[in-house]
């Protein structure tokens, strides 16, 4: 027997054709509205919660994994591929911009790249990033590369 979260993970996927996000504390409060509100993306906003808004980075990869939700952040330490294996996760997003807005706007085309519906009128995957980092910055265009490995040496 697993944990409530891995039991019911399948089975809250199959309920909810929306994104799920981990979004960790350094994400801001408006760009966690922007994904709530205009996104429609079910956001799991660590910064909301008193319990677990200081904790470490590695507790966060497991959380955002083991609630089967795709982590986004600010906080390039997540690409370090030892700490935070890819084939680990739900996927990892890393942002860069120089302000809120630039963010809102990076995170409207992975709505359209990564989550939006799929030919033919067919759900995409809950995780289509699963197992895969991407680094964003503001001239990110369509298509991007992922990594499902290290690159590093």
């Amino acid at each position: 027997m697993g944990t409530l979260a891995s039991e019911l993970g399948p089975h809250v996927e199959k309920l909810t054709s929306q994104p799920r996000i981990y979004a960790d504390a350094n994400v801001p409060a408006a760009v966690v509205r922007h994904m709530r509100r205009r996104l429609k993306w079910d956001v799991l906003a660590v910064i909301e919660d008193q319990t677990i808004r200081r904790a470490s980075d590695v507790l966060h990869y497991r959380a955002a994994s083991r609630f089967r939700r795709t982590l986004i952040s600010l906080d390039a330490d997540f690409l370090d591929d030892r700490r935070f294996p890819p084939a680990a996760s739900g996927g990892v997003i890393i942002l860069s911009a120089p302000d809120e807005r630039g963010l809102v706007c990076l995170l409207t085309k992975v709505d359209r790249t990564f989550f939006g519906s799929g030919r033919g009128g067919r759900r995409p995957p809950v995780l289509p990033l699963a197992g895969r980092k991407i680094q964003l910055h503001p001239d990110w265009s369509d298509p991007v590369t992922t990594r499902r490995r290290s690159t590093r040496p």
